[in-house]
């Protein structure tokens, strides 16, 4: 994990490259979860038996819930001290390029971009690439927007 001290220390991080991640398992209990959290039990996700014979051949875990670990990975890839919170803004560009199957690892790889100063604070624009082992394509591009306040 990279640790940016200050803000300065952060705001000149434009650029780095961070990752990538340890590897973490998808597994059915987490989409079955997911699933629960969103009320979205569409069966390419909670039906192994139906989802065999389906497009993918298994069961694959929702765009949104491999979104929804981009915290998990920055959390392993960096952390900003001398702030009293983080917030997500909101995201840029959201692309799922490959399902995820149940069983498979996922991992993320991510760039700090622009890092300007807002009121009390500042604010990064990260890209990340959650890539999935074995996979010629990610499971997912994210250009999110994370504000630091000071």
């Amino acid at each position: 994990m990279k640790t940016y001290s200050t803000l300065d220390a952060f705001t000149a991080a434009a650029g780095d490259e961070l990752g990538p991640t340890e590897w973490l398992e998808v597994t059915q209990d987490r989409v079955n979860t997911f699933a629960d959290a969103t009320g979205d039990h569409q069966w390419i996700h909670v039906d192994p038996e139906r989802a065999a014979s389906g497009p993918f051949g298994v069961t694959i875990a929702h765009g949104l819930l491999t979104l929804s670990l981009l915290p998990h990975f920055m959390h392993e890839l960096y952390r900003v001290d001398g702030v009293t919170m983080a917030i997500n803004y909101g995201l840029n560009k959201v692309r799922f390029i490959s399902p995820v199957p149940v069983g498979a690892k996922i991992r993320a790889r991510t760039t700090i971009g622009e890092v300007s100063t807002v009121a009390g604070g500042v604010q990064a624009i990260i890209a990340t690439t959650i890539e999935i082992e074995g996979a010629v394509k990610p499971a997912a591009v994210i250009e999110s927007i994370i504000r630091y306040v000071a």
